[in-house]
């Protein structure tokens, strides 16, 4: 099995895995219609992301936001090979894991769980959906693709059963490449995902108003 999908027979043990942190927010998971797992960019906290709780209009979310060790999911560059990368991206998407498994323990199905991520936290969250395709709640990528310094299309395999995505991005985003979003939008395409990208003239690295907009119709319908 590919290092790059988490086995549920053999947990990966990486540095995430290590005292990680979880802040929560929003209803209780026994109280909550739905939830949301919310993952940082580099050099962010979980923390920092709770904020995206109070833009959304839904009020019966648990919103669950995990804390990367030393606040960098991965070293360098998604763009970089994998390999370069590792152990930092599957432990990343063990943390992921772990947080579905969690939620869905504690009566809330997947199809009810929206994975969100910002910049390197996007990638994480585009990657984890792209390797564990299942029906979500919705998957939002703000500023982020599939990670590696090759797309090897043939890697990912599966059906997403029309989960809503939404991928937003700047033309000029100084880490992330406008080809890339528009390689992850394909990807998710073809593994049957309902995918709405908006590529941004000049936003720069960050999350504007039309996103929040965006990200709001999606979980109206979930």
């Amino acid at each position: 099995m590919s290092l790059f999908r988490v086995d549920p027979d053999n947990p990966f043990n990486g540095p995430h895995q290590q005292n990680m942190q979880v802040v929560t927010g929003g209803l209780s998971p026994n109280d909550a219609s739905m939830a949301m797992i919310l993952t940082h960019g580099r050099g962010a906290s979980a923390q920092s992301m709770m904020l995206f709780a109070d833009e959304f209009e839904r009020d019966d979310i648990h919103y669950r936001a995990i804390q990367a060790r030393r606040h960098t999911w991965y070293p360098r560059s998604f763009l970089a090979p994998r390999e370069n990368n590792q152990p930092g991206i599957s432990s990343g998407l063990q943390a992921i894991y772990n947080q579905i498994s969690e939620l869905n323990k504690a009566g809330i199905n997947t199809d009810h769980i929206a994975l969100l991520g910002f910049s390197q936290g996007a990638c994480l969250t585009t990657e984890f959906a792209a390797r564990h395709p299942q029906r979500f709640g919705a998957i939002i990528g703000f500023s982020g693709g599939l990670i590696g310094d090759m797309i090897d299309e043939a890697a990912y395999e599966g059906d997403l059963k029309e989960t809503p995505v939404f991928l937003g991005c700047s033309n000029v985003d100084p880490h992330i490449p406008q080809k890339r979003v528009e390689d992850t939008a394909r990807i998710l395409q073809q593994l049957n995902a309902d995918v709405t990208k908006k590529i941004y003239k000049g936003m720069g690295h960050t999350v504007n108003e039309d996103e929040i907009k965006e990200v709001n119709k999606i979980l109206e319908s979930i």
